[in-house]
């Protein structure tokens, strides 16, 4: 699932292409809102998300993703028990 941009709040910075490791967004051009050209490489890092300014940026996590965080959470609340 790759990063979601609203369009209504993006402000066209850049900041979610500029700092995303995985050139997700593809070459961008300057005051335009940057397009996901490359939604498979996406590593689901939040560094876009939480880089905005504005919030404009979302990202859904894929379902084996959840499945993951939520097992390692119970698999914690165990261990401290």
């Amino acid at each position: 699932m790759p990063p979601v941009i609203k369009r209504d709040l993006c402000i066209a910075c850049g900041k979610c292409a500029t700092i995303c490791c995985m050139d997700v967004f593809g070459p961008v051009t300057p005051k335009e809102i940057p397009q996901v050209r490359y939604p498979e490489e996406c590593w689901h890092c939040r560094a876009c998300v939480m880089d905005c300014p504005v919030g404009a940026v979302s990202l859904r996590y894929p379902l084996t993703h959840t499945l993951l965080f939520q097992d390692a959470v119970s698999t914690l609340e165990k261990e401290v028990k």
